[in-house]
């Protein structure tokens, strides 16, 4: 499945669009089973940030951004680097919970348009 199904979904997401979202790598053979374990493992780092915003643990938020936002580069998701790098700031600041949970919210929309595939693949996987 090119879109990962995660409930529940997040609440008051300014993303609005599900579609696909591929690496800028996705046609580099050599990349394929390192972009394919980084999308096997945002399900992981979605439950962490999603705990982390109910505990309203900034310190961690911050943390796992970061992470989020070094390795999404490295493998080609520029987007979710993007809304991490915005995620980590405003936890790193943390004056306004409620702006860090909707930004959170978009980086957990990101991360579930996230695909392993090819914009180019005709098969199954890509649908």
């Amino acid at each position: 499945m090119s879109v990962h199904d995660f409930s529940p979904n997040p609440i008051g997401t300014t993303v609005t669009t599900l579609a696909p979202l591929y690496s800028t790598y996705a046609d580099d053979p050599d990349m394929a089973e390192l972009i394919a374990m980084f999308v096997n493992e945002l399900p992981e780092r979605v439950d962490a940030l999603r705990q982390a915003i109910v505990e309203q643990d900034m310190e961690t938020i911050r943390r796992l951004s970061h992470q989020l936002k070094g390795a999404a580069g490295g493998y080609g998701f520029e987007p979710i680097t993007d809304v991490a790098r915005e995620v980590e700031q405003q936890a790193r600041h943390a004056q306004d919970v409620a702006a860090v949970k909707r930004r959170v919210d978009d980086l957990i929309l990101l991360c579930r348009r996230a695909s392993a595939d090819s914009p180019d693949d005709d098969g199954p996987a890509a649908a």
